[in-house]
């Protein structure tokens, strides 16, 4: 699948990640044609797949679009889709053959071009792409997408050329032995060239070349997707389609599904997780994804910048009881953090149990001195923000907060900010609104401990929400991209990921389990190691 100088951080990786099926349900007859109904939440952006760097959008994303790789949905290991060949010499060049005979959902063809321009559109500056930072290391990124506040100076990558229909080059400015297992993000999907021609009427009913296609979409009520009859992949749906269902609260989701009212949740109401087991008995899933939350702070606001703040950072974290929180409000289902990736990497993965120390350890009156001796909160008070909508943020970051203000003796310490709907609290981040720490899950998009730690630490990376910068942790992480052994590598990231530590650069609080409930209609439901269901692995009968 590889060429043979590629290293094989994600086979390592993916060894240890855990994926459990459920088979129950659906009888044993199912219908191919039968449409299956799923809890779902609108995403922040339109559905562009370099402008898409959150859960929900990414759902739909990854059932319209196939890119080069595909993450296998039980092991995560990055397998070709598109890709022929994906060959290098040196780590730096590489040479992507693309498969002949796909086609997008319009009928165009899939050739190496419908891949030049879609990643050429989501470096360019003037296309405001949110995922962009995803193609900073391709030669010319820095005239395409200028960081310095100059000009744009050129609309295409130096680094890419098409060879021929099938054929392109990928010429990178630093050698990245495992690019090629990026690029089954989403972010480096084909486009056709209608997204070129007419780009309102694309984002009005985006076409894509994956197993569904997108019927009709209702902002804050549903999207329906449909199988695609003529997709040439061999990952072809096993239903007629998904209609997605938008939730503003998951429980009222748990409701409608008890009630026959829907087939799928994949965010069991923390409320409801003491009950769910006898509610659905084999048709609850709870299964390791790689995910972790933590608490994220913004940088941009000096009362956080400074030596102090580091202690008082450090401070909240030994003020948080995560095992009790674990226990009661999330009932085992989340596992208490002890460093900044997911163990689903695994120890040759770059997993460091333990890696926190005491800093991730319940210590009351040592939280309490170090947040004095770092100047006490800013302005006496901390205000969590999080999203209300979806995930049962409420519960878990009032206990945070309970947990906080009896280390500090004071019950107004902390309290939390509540922001309507996902869409809405992600725009706020963007906009660099937050004046306190805020709730920051990351949800892998492959699983290699780069991905757990540059795309959220590096300075101005796309998903660093709190704008930290570390010049130390840029420069491992440019020498761990760089190596082409990989034991040596995963040794560098874990160093860069002691600078996130000693500078409690995020609060970690703890690995959380994809979990998902589905009704008698379904039978081979399963999440993927990203806690996403496999949809079109569904059936219905």
């Amino acid at each position: 699948m590889r060429g043979a100088t590629h290293a094989k951080w994600a086979a390592c990786a993916a060894s240890v990640a855990l994926v459990a099926t459920a088979c129950g349900g659906g009888g044993s007859g199912s219908d191919s044609s039968a449409v299956l109904s799923a809890s779902w939440g609108d995403p922040q952006n339109p559905l562009e797949p370099a402008n898409t760097n959150e859960v929900q959008g990414g759902k739909v994303l990854d059932m319209i679009f196939r890119g080069l790789k595909r993450y296998d949905p039980e092991t995560g290991e990055a397998q070709n889709m598109l890709a022929d060949s994906i060959d290098t010499s040196d780590s730096q060049t590489f040479t992507i053959k693309v498969k002949d005979g796909w086609t997008f959902s319009d009928g165009e063809k899939v050739t190496a071009k419908s891949f030049v321009d879609a990643w050429n559109y989501g470096a360019s500056l003037k296309n405001n792409q949110k995922n962009a930072y995803f193609f900073g290391y391709i030669q010319g990124y820095d005239q395409v997408h200028p960081e310095d506040g100059s000009a744009q100076t050129a609309d295409t990558l130096s680094g890419l050329t098409v060879v021929d229909d099938m054929t392109f080059t990928v010429k990178l400015t630093q050698k990245f032995s495992t690019f090629p297992d990026t690029l089954g993000y989403v972010a480096f999907a084909p486009l056709p060239q209608s997204f070129f021609d007419d780009h309102s009427a694309w984002l009005s009913k985006p076409i894509g070349n994956g197993p569904y296609t997108i019927q009709s979409y209702s902002k804050g009520s549903q999207m329906q997707l449909t199988k695609w009859d003529g997709y040439p992949g061999d990952d072809k749906a096993q239903n007629g389609g998904v209609t997605l269902k938008v939730y503003t609260d998951n429980n009222t989701a748990y409701t409608d599904l008890l009630a026959g009212n829907l087939d799928l949740v994949d965010d069991i109401p923390a409320s409801q997780l003491k009950n769910v087991q006898n509610d659905l008995g084999d048709r609850y899933l709870n299964t390791p994804a790689g995910i972790i939350q933590t608490l994220a702070f913004p940088f941009y606001d000096k009362d956080w910048d400074t030596a102090g703040a580091q202690k008082v950072r450090t401070g909240m974290s030994m003020a948080i009881n995560r095992q009790q929180i674990t226990d009661t409000i999330f009932q085992k289902t989340r596992t208490p953090a002890s460093d900044w990736t997911s163990p689903v990497l695994g120890k040759d993965g770059g997993f460091q149990d333990g890696l926190c120390g005491d800093a991730c350890t319940y210590n009351p009156s040592e939280a309490k001195k170090l947040i004095e001796e770092g100047g006490g909160l800013p302005n006496g008070q901390i205000k969590i923000s999080y999203n209300a909508d979806t995930g049962s943020h409420k519960q878990w970051v009032d206990a945070v907060c309970n947990s906080i203000n009896n280390a500090l003796g004071n019950n107004k310490a902390c309290v939390g900010n509540p922001i309507g709907t996902f869409a809405d609290f992600r725009n706020q981040i963007g906009d660099q609104k937050m004046t306190g720490p805020f709730r920051a899950g990351w949800q892998m998009d492959y699983p290699l401990i780069q991905n757990f730690l540059q795309p959220l630490y590096y300075t101005n990376a796309s998903s660093n929400d709190g704008k930290w910068s570390n010049q130390q942790f840029d420069k491992l992480v440019d020498q761990a991209n760089a190596e082409t052994d990989t034991s040596k590598a995963v040794q560098t990231f874990q160093q860069a990921e002691e600078v996130v530590r000693d500078n409690m650069a995020a609060i970690p609080l703890w690995y959380q389990n994809g979990s998902a409930g589905f009704s008698e209609r379904l039978s081979n439901v399963k999440l993927n190691p990203f806690s996403v269901p496999v949809y079109n692995e569904i059936k219905v009968g």
